[in-house]
């Protein structure tokens, strides 16, 4: 099958579907991020990056058989006070999504973003004709992380005639932060929502304690069994296993690049626990 996969980052999606053994016999890439496709080429040799998605064109691809994308989030999310929405610079590249969608004509799509207000909600869930599953990353991995997914993969229909995706919720697999830890003690059984700014140099210790007690959205880890002494964040090989990334996908970048990416990404086995649902559907 053809694979587009927009905002493509350090390419999860592409992860998920080789974690499922489908078989993909193109799978194009369009991002602008310099380490996120350094990545991407390192793990995925043969994937074929196309660039920016306001340059792309729908007439210049293959028939594409799975259309994927995350578009960006900042102008949704919750931890951004000023929430523009479809009206904010970043999260407006969702009606490119949309222009792509409608050029390639894909047998199947996906669109991951974060929980929005209802305002934002509302206008994706129309503008796709479909109202979203809701999955927090907690039932597959040590992680917060909740997410909405808008999908045609699996869908039913009320007697109003509104469509709904019809996934169900993952099995819980109890997975806890102190269990993926290579060392040290958290006193959280979850580890807060990865983004760019989940590694920190732990040489500032006072910043890092400070930001810890007052916004809550970092995730320490503490030298002793009482939660005291020196603390760090959370490493590159926790980070992967908090996204169910292969350990080791990252090693080519630094502990920043890491954050960035990782945090930029999709928890990979709520993606495989989407797509399962292609089987059957597809030639793969």
């Amino acid at each position: 099958m053809n694979v587009l996969s927009l905002f493509d980052g350090m390419s999860c999606g592409q992860i998920a579907l080789d974690r499922l053994g489908y078989k993909v016999d193109n799978y194009f890439a369009s991002e602008i991020k310099k380490c996120a496709m350094e990545v991407t080429n390192f793990n995925f040799p043969n994937t074929i990056q196309v660039g920016d998605i306001t340059k792309l064109k729908g007439a210049d691809l293959p028939p594409i058989d799975l259309l994927l994308a995350g578009s960006p989030c900042q102008d949704f999310s919750r931890a951004n006070y000023i929430r523009d929405g479809l009206k904010g610079k970043k999260s407006s590249l969702f009606y490119e999504f949309l222009r792509i969608k409608e050029e390639t004509n894909p047998k199947f799509w996906l669109l991951e973003n974060v929980i929005m207000d209802n305002q934002s909600y509302g206008d994706l869930s129309k503008e796709l004709n479909v109202f979203p599953v809701r999955i927090c990353s907690s039932k597959v991995s040590a992680q917060l992380r909740d997410r909405l997914y808008w999908t045609n993969i699996k869908t039913s229909e009320d007697m109003f005639g509104y469509k709904s995706v019809n996934i169900q919720q993952p099995a819980n697999k109890n997975i806890y932060l102190q269990t993926i830890l290579d060392d040290g003690y958290t006193n959280l059984p979850k580890a807060r929502c990865l983004n760019r700014n989940s590694w920190y140099p732990s040489k500032n210790q006072e910043y890092l304690l400070n930001r810890y007690k007052t916004t809550g959205m970092i995730t320490l880890i503490f030298e002793n069994p009482n939660y005291t002494g020196f603390v760090r964040t959370v490493n590159k090989n926790e980070m992967e296993k908090l996204q169910t990334v292969p350990v080791g996908y990252t090693k080519i970048l630094s502990e920043r690049q890491a954050s960035d990416v990782l945090g930029d990404g999709w928890t990979i086995d709520i993606i495989c626990h989407i797509l399962k649902e292609l089987k059957g559907q597809l030639d793969i």
